[in-house]
């Protein structure tokens, strides 16, 4: 066996059923490319039917085993609908990457109750439905080496992002959801753990880069100095659904480029700061 092979099979995801919520663009569809690299079968869902079959047409082009369902995820019938699908297309689900998510521009006062409750809905409502419909099919692995749950928040989870009405709110909700199911399924070999993104460029980002002296901005306030890509908070994914994280559980791990430690250089102190 050549060291190639072993990397390729280190996290020991091969024909395990993994679930990808949001998978058409963005985060999701580079968590499920990863995903696919690392001989996992793959359930893709999105709202976003056409988007959802391009990537689906392109997994199976390489010879991935894929079943892609249309579903909004804030729907509890159509949750259960693609839950029940997945399992007679692929069997029982061993992970599931809650990552759909919407955002509605507007501070709170600005914000209307409809734009709050569809953010909430998608963002924090709709992961723990899926959860629901996905749970009898994770816990049914608790005699064959367990399940996992992935659920991507954001930095803004943890502070607060002004104008972007009920987003910071639903993502702090993600973080203690995801705890909570770590308690109580935990004892059916089911983990639940949290990836938190800082700054990304995935399409929906990609105009803000366009303006000027942006990127270069944002890069410089991260430890890293750069600005993160899609493929930064797979790679995390990955590892938290495979059983190479057989003992995280109820955590997070911010992907951020260090950008929540920089709090300090973003204020004047004044003898202590230099120019690099």
């Amino acid at each position: 066996m050549t060291i190639e092979t072993d990397q390729a099979g280190w996290l020991q995801l091969q024909n395990r059923v993994c679930v990808v919520t949001g998978a058409a663009s963005g985060i999701g569809r580079a968590v499920a490319e990863v995903l696919a690299t690392q001989g996992a079968r793959l359930a893709l869902i999105d709202k976003n039917a056409d988007a959802l079959q391009v990537l689906a047409q392109q997994l199976k082009a390489q010879g991935r085993q894929v079943a892609a369902v249309a579903c909004d995820t804030s729907n509890e019938q159509q949750l259960q609908a693609a839950a029940s699908q997945v399992e007679s297309e692929l069997g029982p689900a061993h992970t599931l990457v809650n990552n759909a998510g919407v955002l509605r521009a507007g501070s709170l006062e600005t914000l209307t109750l409809d734009d709050w409750n569809l953010v909430l809905s998608v963002d924090l409502t709709g992961y723990w439905l899926a959860a629901k419909a996905f749970g009898a099919q994770l816990r049914s692995h608790r005699g064959d080496g367990g399940a996992s749950l992935v659920h991507v928040a954001s930095i803004a989870g943890h502070f607060p992002q002004s104008h972007s009405g009920a987003y910071s709110a639903a993502k702090a909700g993600v973080c203690l959801l995801s705890r909570q199911l770590a308690v109580e399924w935990g004892a059916d070999a089911v983990r639940s753990n949290v990836i938190s993104p800082g700054m990304i460029r995935t399409p929906l980002s990609a105009d803000f880069y366009a303006q000027p002296g942006v990127e270069q901005a944002r890069s410089a306030a991260t430890a890293s100095s750069r600005v993160g890509e899609a493929e930064d908070i797979a790679h995390a994914v990955a590892f938290l659904a495979s059983p190479r994280a057989g003992y995280v559980n109820a955590a997070e791990i911010m992907v951020d480029g260090g950008m929540s430690s920089k709090l300090m250089d973003m204020v004047p102190r004044p003898g202590f700061s230099h120019a690099r």
